[in-house]
This record gives structure tokens, sequence and C-alpha cells, in this order.
């Protein structure tokens, strides 16, 4: 993958790179040297990784209409929604 240079906080460059990467399931700048983030925070976290991912819905529900683009943070909620479904789905 092309390296991309980006202020990760600036909007208007994250509107960029949605018509250029898939930024809710594969966002660039979280897979970095060939390991995805939320691979190692999984492995990192353990049993405490369905916590995670449910604060991660809770934090991308409530923020969704404050920053301008509603439709993709509540697929990034509903990505980390299924993914804490698989997660509990596999440890049953």
């Amino acid at each position: 993958m092309p390296s991309v240079d980006f202020d990760l906080h600036a909007g208007e460059n994250l509107e960029f790179l949605s018509d250029q990467y898939d930024v809710v399931n594969k966002p660039p700048h979280y897979n970095q040297g060939g390991v995805e983030c939320i691979n190692y925070i999984e492995q990192v976290l353990g049993a405490g990784f369905p916590s995670y991912c449910k604060g991660n819905v809770i934090k991308y529900l409530h923020r969704s209409s404050y920053k301008g683009n509603e439709v993709q943070d509540l697929k990034k909620a509903r990505w980390y929604l299924d993914r804490m479904i698989k997660w509990l789905e596999e440890d049953s």
C-alpha cells in the first residue's frame, strides 16, 4: 500500500482519502509495518477486547452528528459492533 501523508484530524483530508481508500474497514493509517492495529489490540487485550469494541461503538455513535460525515461514523460504529459480535461468537 502506498504511503499516505495526511493530518489524521483534518476532516477534508479524510474526505479525500475516502475516495481512494476504505477508511471504515481498512484505514491506511491503521496498517503500518504490515500489522493491523486492531489485531494487535485484540492480542494485547484478550478478554477485554469486547469492551474496547463497545467503547468505540459508543464513541462513534456519540460523535456521528458532530463531525460532518455522519454516515461514515455510523459505519465505523457498525464495524466495531460486528467485530465484537464475531469475537464473542468465536469465544463461545
